[in-house]
């Protein structure tokens, strides 16, 4: 019976996964972050809030340790001072499930009161949010139910987030022609960095 449960869990998991809208707007949102980081020399900014915070601040981690410069801006902390961390020609990945987190809501106004033309990619579970009428490129998870039992707790929406996340990370290396050589320049520790290293 709870061999059952787990395998009903993990295909419903497989069919939000396979539901993720594939359209332009991943393109859209590679050419921008390249445009802003890798061509005018800006970085990559991600936001959000709770879980969504989570999954952005790996999607950060990811971007750098692969040769897209990145940094986690936490929305709160943002309001105390942290909002100085963004610059011209950076470009902000905003995440929220609801695509209407106050939060991240009052970043927007914040951010670009500070840099008026600053570029905002949004990932969301809602096309319809708040987040899409202020975004240049609005990312859609596809909103899939969550596997909670409870239809609460942020599970299902996550994982899509952070495929959504793992994809723009993969499009991002094979437009800029990362290397296993340019992966050990950055990652010098630990079973990755020995790995890396292998066969230079």
């Amino acid at each position: 019976m709870l061999e059952k449960n787990i395998q009903d869990l993990i295909q419903k998991e497989i069919e939000a996964l396979q539901s993720i809208p594939v359209d332009d707007s991943l393109e859209k949102a590679i050419e921008l972050i390249y445009q802003q980081v890798h061509v005018h020399k800006g970085k990559l900014i991600v936001s959000g809030m709770g879980k969504a915070g989570q999954i952005g601040m790996n999607i950060a981690t990811t971007m750098s340790s692969t040769g897209t410069p990145s940094v986690f801006l936490h929305p709160s902390e943002a309001q105390h001072g942290d909002l100085g961390v963004i610059c011209e020609n950076d470009i902000l990945l905003m995440i929220s499930n609801s695509g209407k987190t106050r939060e991240i809501v009052e970043l927007e106004g914040l951010a670009r009161n500070l840099v008026s033309n600053l570029k905002i990619i949004s990932l969301t579970g809602n096309p319809d949010g708040t987040m899409r009428h202020f975004s240049d490129v609005t990312l859609f998870t596809g909103h899939p139910d969550e596997i909670c039992p409870l239809g609460l707790t942020p599970t299902t929406s996550t994982t899509v987030m952070t495929v959504v996340g793992d994809i723009l990370v993969v499009l991002m290396m094979q437009k800029i022609g990362f290397s296993k050589q340019d992966y050990a320049k950055r990652h010098h520790g630990g079973y990755l960095g020995i790995k890396a290293k292998q066969n230079e």
